[in-house]
C-alpha cells in the first residue's frame, strides 16, 4: 500500500462514472460470476430477486454471470444459462426490468466456454466440443501440454462462433440490458486462442501472440456492427487461467502492449482485468497491477478486480504465511479497499469490481459508504449453494 492510501476517502468510489452513453451513479461494479441456477439454459426467475437486491444495495453496476452465446456447443454444461431462445430471454427481461425499476443497470457477460466443455457434455451432446486446436486442459492443471479430446476448429467453426457472440449480442441489446462484456479470460474459447499451450494452429488464427488475438478482434468487430456505436462494449481478459493459476500471456509490459493494441483498436470502451488479487504487482519494478498496465498501455478505462473487501487483513499476499504484522480488526477498513482507492486516485483504473463480497452481502455498496467495516470478512463457499 501506498503511503497516505488509508487516509484516502471512500467518495472517491460513489463518484459518477459515464463510459459509452452509460451513466453510472458510482465506480462500485458487481462482477460476472458463474452461479450456474439455471436448467437447460433458462436462468432460475430467482435472479430477479438476486439482482435487485444489489442494486439496493448500492451496487453501480451489475454484470450477469457467463451467459453462452448461440452457438450449439458454447455452454459447458446446461446449468450454464444462454443469452439466446425465448425460454431463456424471457428470465432475462424480467431480470432487466426489476433492475432499471430499482434505478440500476445490467449489463452481462457473453461467453463460449471452448473446451471448458468436455467431450459428451449436454446439450447436444454427439457434437465435439470446439477449440482452436482440439486440445483440453484440466482445471488448476500445470500440464506442460494438453491433451486432444476434438478436431482443431475449422474456419468455417470459427466463423459460425463468431456469428454466436454478434447475435447474442443483438439480443442482449434488444431484451434490455445496459451493455454487453465479451469474456476473453480464465480459459474459456477467446482465452484458449491466446494462449500457446492451447493454440497451436499454422493459418491466421494461431502464430505469435498478436496473431493469436485474432479471433477475439473478429468477435469484436462482429459484436460492434451487431449493436452499434452507441452501446457499451466491455472485454474481460487475464493472464491466469481456472485450468492454470499461474499461467501468463505476457510476461512483459512490452508484450502486454503488443497483445492488448489490436483488441483495443477493435472497438471495445473498457477493460475488465480480472486479477486473483488486485494488490499484486503485474511486473518487477513497478507497483502497477494488470488493470494498471492495461490503462497505461491502452489509455483506455479499466476494471479492476481481485478478493477486494474479502476480510480485514491489510493486504493478503499470495504466500499463505505472510499476512503483514497488523492485527485483525472488523472495525478497520479492510486493506484491499485502501489499495484500490489509491489506484483511482492515480488515475490506474476507472471501475472497482467487488464480488464474493457482494455474494455475501447485497449491501457492500451502501456498507463501505457508511463505514460499516463489521459486516465485511463474512464470506464462505456455503453461500455458493443458494441464490439469496
Amino acid at each position: 500500500m501506498a503511503a497516505g492510501e488509508s487516509s484516502l476517502p471512500v467518495g472517491r468510489l460513489f463518484e459518477p462514472f459515464h463510459v459509452n452513453g452509460l451513466d453510472l451513479p458510482n465506480r462500485i461494479v458487481m462482477p460476472a460470476m458463474g452461479r450456474h441456477f439455471g436448467e437447460d439454459g433458462v436462468p432460475s426467475g430467482g435472479y430477479v430477486d438476486y439482482f435487485r437486491r444489489r442494486v439496493e444495495g448500492g451496487t453501480g453496476l451489475l454484470i450477469t454471470e457467463v451467459a453462452a452465446i448461440d452457438h450449439p456447443v458454447s455452454q459447458a454444461t446446461p446449468g450454464y444459462i444462454r443469452m439466446h431462445g425465448e425460454d431463456a430471454l424471457a428470465v432475462w427481461r424480467r431480470v432487466v426490468q426489476a433492475v432499471h425499476a430499482a434505478g440500476g443497470r445490467i449489463m452481462t457477460q457473453l461467453v463460449h466456454c471452448g473446451t471448458v466443455r468436455k467431450v459428451g457434455a449436454s446439450p447436444n451432446a454427439e457434437l465435439p466440443p470446439l477449440s482452436p486446436s482440439g486440445l483440453h486442459m484440466p482445471f488448476e492443471s500445470s500440464a506442460e501440454e494438453g491433451t486432444k479430446v476434438a478436431e482443431p476448429a475449422t474456419v468455417a467453426e470459427i466463423d459460425a462462433a463468431i456469428a454466436g457472440f454478434a447475435n447474442s449480442a443483438r439480443l442482449a441489446k434488444d431484451t434490455g440490458f445496459d451493455g454487453i462484456e465479451i469474456h476473453g479470460a480464465h480459459g474459456y474459447l477467446i482465452d484458449q486462442f491466446f494462449w500457446a499451450k492451447m493454440n497451436q494452429r499454422t493459418d491466421r488464427y494461431g502464430g505469435d501472440l498478436v496473431d493469436r488475438t485474432r479471433f477475439a478482434v473478429e468477435v469484436i468487430r462482429a459484436c460492434r456492427e451487431a449493436v452499434g456505436p452507441d452501446f457499451p462494449i466491455f472485454f474481460r481478459w487475464s493472464q491466469w487461467k481456472q485450468q492454470d493459476y499461474f499461467a501468463r500471456l505476457c510476461e512483459t509490459p512490452q508484450a502486454m502492449e503488443r497483445f492488448l493494441e489490436p483488441i483495443a483498436g477493435a472497438g471495445i470502451d473498457l477493460f475488465d482485468v480480472s486479477t486473483r488479487r488486485v494488490w499484486e504487482p503485474e511486473f518487477p519494478g513497478s507497483h502497477l497491477n494488470a488493470a494498471g498496465w492495461t490503462k497505461k498501455i491502452t489509455g483506455l478505462p479499466t476494471m479492476t478486480v481481485g478478493s477486494i473487501v474479502l476480510d480485514h487483513e491489510p493486504l493478503p499476499s499470495s504466500d499463505a504465511t505472510d499476512h503483514s504484522a497488523v492485527a485483525f480488526d472488523p472495525t478497520r477498513r479492510p486493506g484491499s479497499l485502501d489499495h484500490v482507492l489509491g489506484m483511482i486516485d492515480r488515475g490506474e483504473c476507472d471501475l472497482v469490481a467487488i464480488g464474493r463480497a457482494i455474494i455475501a452481502n447485497p449491501d457492500t455498496a451502501n456498507d463501505i459508504r457508511a463505514g460499516r467495516w463489521e459486516r465485511f470478512g463474512h464470506f464462505s463457499r456455503d453461500m455458493l449453494s443458494t441464490l439469496a
